[in-house]
């Protein structure tokens, strides 16, 4: 039987984690100057990674950091200096100018599937929330379908957010492309200071 508490919970926590509004102004900023085929495309891709990597984790996650001996600090910063990378090049412009085939991998892996939605806070939300379900089956499957809800609210997030391109036009474009750069880099520093502050209290 389906634990509808720790179903909802654990959706909720990776909705507020994840952000799906929160990920649109980076998305068209990234896919604003694609063809329509490839914007539907990265769409669902973005999704897709960031699924993949999520069950990953949720499946062998503790067991990989601790094999690798990496703890959530080290992934915070990993992910902040990633996201750091991509923020620069939207504010700078740089990002519009690189050659096809690399912004395609860039929407669907970075910064979107991850470090974004699979970031280091939706990684260790999962980890913590399997570890807590103590073998029980209904609690492995609420977690299950609130970790395929949340990447489905993700893809018609984004599926239906192109809509609103043809609205902005190529001035709109570069100017979310600058606000999204700004956004980014505000949470870059937002992980690299928690990476910081873990690193110290675990010292």
């Amino acid at each position: 039987m389906l634990d509808t508490t720790l179903y909802l919970t654990v959706f909720i926590t990776l909705f507020v984690i994840m952000d799906p509004p929160g990920v649109i102004p980076v998305f068209l900023s990234l896919v604003g100057r694609k063809s329509r085929e490839d914007r539907n495309r990265a769409a669902w891709q973005a999704p897709a990674v960031s699924l993949a990597v999520i069950s990953v984790f949720a499946i062998g996650g503790q067991a990989i950091l601790n094999y690798l001996h990496i703890g959530i600090p080290a992934l915070q910063g990993a992910g902040g200096l990633l996201l750091l990378l991509i923020a620069l090049e939207l504010l700078t412009g740089k990002a519009s100018n690189r050659p096809q085939g690399a912004d395609d991998v860039n929407v669907a892996l970075v910064p979107l599937g991850t470090p974004m939605m699979a970031g280091p806070g939706a990684i260790a939300a999962v980890i913590v929330f399997v570890a807590q379900a103590d073998g029980e089956a209904a609690s492995y499957l609420a977690i299950a379908l609130a970790i395929l809800s949340i990447h489905l609210v993700l893809f018609v997030v984004l599926r239906f957010s192109t809509a609103l391109i043809r609205i902005l036009g190529e001035g709109g474009i570069s100017l979310l492309a600058r606000i999204a750069g700004l956004l980014l880099a505000a949470i870059a520093v937002q992980l690299i200071a928690e990476s910081v502050r873990g690193f110290v209290a675990g010292a």
